[in-house]
């Protein structure tokens, strides 16, 4: 199917999320400039076939009835001639030019937004991990410590009991020397009590 201006100016494009593009005035006034030139040049083309055909049928009669006659400007473009058909062809040229180009730019900038994203991510990643490991390093000394305080505070209560045991023994030892059999002075306190 040959390509028409109507086809640029009826063309419709997807709008692309997340991704950084090309003003789509910018563009479109461009396209419009495109459809300018290109209708300007079929026309000037269709006249030149016109001219052709004319002069053809008025010099050369048998050779007019060889040539296909003239297409007309509604019909799609016709195959351009190297001299009347060079502005077509080079605008059909610099607009494949042009899309070939921000492709190629779009696809570079998604590669570069990939790179960065992955860049990103595995920093975060690092980052993650890193933390990870300093607060496992700190969680440990934290046990650590709180493992030798209990240790610490077990030894002060086996240490504590055997004292406070020492102590109530040596009491009632006491006690017991004081109450012993020559025990004389219970007696009266225990009369006392009576």
């Amino acid at each position: 199917m040959a390509l028409t201006p109507d086809d640029v100016v009826t063309k419709q494009f997807q709008h692309v999320r997340f991704k950084d593009g090309f003003d789509p005035d910018e563009v479109d006034d461009f396209l419009d400039e495109i459809v300018i030139e290109w209708r300007k040049a079929l026309e000037e083309n269709a006249e030149l076939k016109a001219k052709l055909a004319a002069y053809e049928s008025g010099e050369k009669a048998p050779a007019a009835a060889e040539t296909p006659a003239p297409a007309p400007v509604a019909a799609p473009a016709p195959t351009p001639e190297p001299s009347s058909g060079a502005a077509p062809a080079g605008i059909i040229e610099l607009a494949q030019r042009l899309h070939d180009e921000h492709v190629a730019e779009g696809k570079s900038q998604r590669d570069q937004l990939i790179a960065d994203a992955k860049a990103q991510a595995a920093k975060i990643l690092a980052d993650a991990e890193a933390q990870q490991r300093e607060q496992t390093a700190r969680l440990e000394r934290e046990r650590n410590v709180l493992e030798s305080r209990i240790t610490e505070l077990h030894d002060f209560e086996r240490s504590y009991r055997s004292q406070l045991r020492s102590y109530i023994e040596n009491q009632l030892r006491d006690l017991d020397s004081q109450s012993g059999p020559s025990g004389s002075s219970d007696s009266p306190v225990s009369q006392a009590g009576r």
